[in-house]
């Protein structure tokens, strides 16, 4: 099996190889853009895209001209671009085009989230970041970087690459140039800050803390910083509250990693009681498997109702991925029909879940978040959670 695995990953690193001459051509092409820009790359398993808004809301905040390309947007020159289904960082023609029109426009600062894949295909070749954040590394993504010491050295290569590095203090800190953040412990902390963010959530606490960190080192005004980041009202599908008549409390969040789900579901979780807790999520096919069964559990744990249901189904069977994530839940006492509902179709998993609410309860609703999508058998079809709650609800 290690034999195995040792030849599966040396193949992946020549196919990444080949990625390059690619992103190459698209520096090329563009007339190395980036090198009039001061870039800031924002990676971690969870808080990527809240952190990236959050150090562009503070430098517009600060009267600079700045662009920004994350999983939801991106916005260049003030104009505001849809980056496409399920993409966290655009392919390498994409980036240098967007790095492109944001010297034309004479911006200064470009900020983008960087994820380990494309780390690991040289997307970012080229590019000298002036900062690299690390928010956070947690388990994801093993079906492609194989293991978890391959993952959290993919996404250490941004400190490589970059001048200044903020990274969480649970990472360490080696280095005069690297800046640590934390809710209790790092260079810039909760305890000494304080901040009163209207978003809620310890994890969101943390993005602001790294964003605050980022600001500094680009000597921003620390109390201009701090003041964009207590008015941050949050980004599209990220623990964003969908109002309603009937006294609940329905969040949609974009939580698809076991340590997202966890934080999420902890963090309604005490603002729940007295009321029930209501957890509705699925798991992506061709994604990492392991996590499925560890969401499972965590939701049985943290929930007092787990409805699982497609998340992007694509080419798996979405009953044997439904099992999967249920094996988890099962091991956390979870019954069938009492604590534990499986529901492929998701808009009947959320009818279902705002069915059973009762007043005072939550219904937290994770995995999709801001996409307008769902992939079946490789096709791409309308979907909203937001819509699926507002059908629910009028039904």
């Amino acid at each position: 099996m290690k034999k195995l695995i040792k030849r599966l990953i040396s193949q992946e690193r020549v196919n990444n190889f080949l990625h390059l001459p690619k992103t190459i051509l698209a520096n090329i092409l563009y007339g190395f853009p980036t090198r009039r820009l001061i870039v800031i790359g924002v990676t971690g398993t969870d808080g990527k895209t809240t952190t990236t808004n959050m150090i562009y809301q503070i430098l517009r905040g600060a009267g600079k001209k700045v662009s920004m390309v994350s999983s939801i947007n991106a916005i260049m020159g003030g104009k505001e671009y849809d980056t496409g289904f399920h993409v966290s960082s655009p392919d390498p023609l994409t980036v240098q085009k967007f790095a492109k029109e944001a010297v034309s426009n004479k911006d200064q600062y470009l900020v983008l989230e960087v994820t380990s894949h494309a780390l690991d295909q040289y997307r970012f070749w080229g590019i000298n970041f002036e900062v690299g954040v690390i928010t956070n590394i947690t388990h994801d993504h093993l079906d492609y970087h194989k293991t978890s010491g391959n993952y959290h050295k993919t996404k250490l290569k941004l400190i490589k690459m970059s001048k200044f590095s903020v990274v969480n203090e649970n990472l360490g800190k080696s280095g005069g140039k690297i800046i640590t953040f934390g809710l209790c412990k790092g260079d810039f902390n909760q305890r000494d800050i304080k901040l009163k963010l209207k978003i809620i959530g310890d994890y969101n606490i943390e993005n602001a803390l790294a964003a605050l960190a980022v600001a500094c080192v680009l000597n921003i005004d620390k109390k201009i910083a701090q003041k964009v980041l207590e008015s941050f009202s949050g980004v599209a599908g990220r623990m964003e509250e969908v109002k309603n008549k009937l006294g609940i409390k329905i969040i949609v969040d974009f939580a698809s990693t076991p340590n997202a789900l966890e934080q999420a579901l902890k963090t309604l979780r005490t603002q729940a009681r007295p009321g029930r807790m209501i957890a509705v999520f699925g798991s992506a096919s061709e994604r990492d498997i392991q996590k499925r069964p560890m969401m499972g559990k965590i939701s049985a744990k943290l929930a007092d109702v787990t409805i699982i249901c497609d998340e992007d189904p694509r080419f798996e069977n979405r009953n044997k991925i439904i099992e999967e994530i249920a094996e988890g839940a099962y091991k956390m006492g979870a019954k069938n029909g009492i604590s534990l509902f499986k529901e492929a179709d998701r808009q009947k998993a959320i009818k279902l879940a705002i069915s059973l609410a009762k007043k005072g309860d939550t219904v937290g609703i994770f995995g999709k978040g801001h996409e307008r999508s769902m992939n079946y058998h490789g096709v791409e079809k309308p979907w909203s959670d937001f819509t699926a709650v507002k059908e629910a609800l009028n039904g």
